[in-house]
């Protein structure tokens, strides 16, 4: 019997980027400001045509990408972990580090691609989104999910959304999702872009 996977379900059709999911996660987690499990990427772009004497703007696009751990299938940083402190959960797999195992040594967030994880100085720990274990345990949603007022956020069994959403996980930005087999599927806002052919910028660069 195959092994039942946790995802998060991502529409970006209908994401605008209020950033309510980012806020809540970081107000359940008591996390500082610089800290952001869950962040909002802003992608577009966009060129400037000659219009007579001047220059208009032309083929503008821009979408958002909430995105967070995607509980990969092979999570790279659990595979560099040196003391096993990363693990898959079983029944779900959830990728959850064990602070008592945990030296901060950091190869876990240097190999990331998506920046997920995160080290907290106070503790000398890597933290990161677990996709809200403890309210799932209760039978409830995962903060992110329930804050988002556009409902562009939900979660579920990554074979079940596949096989209702489809199986993008990887548009522009992101990286090519055959390299983890993150956890995730992406409903396309009408001006995604492939990961391979992506024309645009990382408009919010700073912030995440």
């Amino acid at each position: 019997m195959a092994k039942k996977q946790l995802a998060f379900h991502v529409k970006l059709d209908q994401c605008s980027g209020c950033k309510a999911c980012q806020v809540a996660c970081q107000d359940k987690n008591d996390l500082p400001a610089e800290t952001t499990f869950r962040r909002v990427i802003e992608y577009g772009g966009g060129s400037w045509i000659p219009d007579g004497d001047n220059f208009v703007q032309s083929g503008e696009f821009t979408y958002f990408l909430p995105i967070a751990c995607m509980h990969c299938e092979n999570p790279p940083c659990m595979e560099v972990c040196p003391t096993g402190a990363i693990y898959k959960r079983e029944g779900e797999g959830i990728v959850l580090i064990d602070s008592d195992k945990c030296i901060g040594c950091r190869y876990c967030q240097w190999t990331c691609p998506y920046g997920a994880l995160w080290f907290q100085e106070e503790i000398s720990k890597m933290t990161k989104c677990d996709f809200c274990v403890d309210l799932l345990v209760k039978g409830e949603s995962p903060v992110c999910v329930d804050a988002c007022p556009y409902r562009a956020l939900d979660f579920g069994y990554l074979d079940e959304l596949q096989a209702k959403y489809g199986t993008l996980a990887d548009p522009a930005p992101l990286p090519d999702a055959s390299r983890t087999g993150p956890s995730v599927v992406f409903t396309p806002h009408k001006d995604t872009q492939p990961n391979n052919a992506g024309t645009g910028e990382i408009m919010n660069l700073e912030e995440v």
